[in-house]
């Protein structure tokens, strides 16, 4: 579960990279812009679902 959590993670810290360079270009597709914020959207509630699975299930 770690080794997924940190996949996620730096996928999404990729796909961050790539839309700011995407955005700096100026030459980019808005479609593919938002194609690309969708899947680093979906990544992140991964990271959430994922981060929380790790987390111990205490009752305080």
């Amino acid at each position: 579960m770690k080794q997924r959590l940190a996949e996620l993670k730096e996928e999404h810290r990729d796909l961050d990279l790539a839309i700011d360079a995407l955005i700096k270009s100026g030459s980019f597709n808005s479609i593919q812009l938002q194609r690309l914020k969708k899947r680093k959207l979906i990544l992140k509630d991964q990271i959430f679902v994922t981060a929380n699975a790790l987390l111990p299930d205490i009752i305080a």
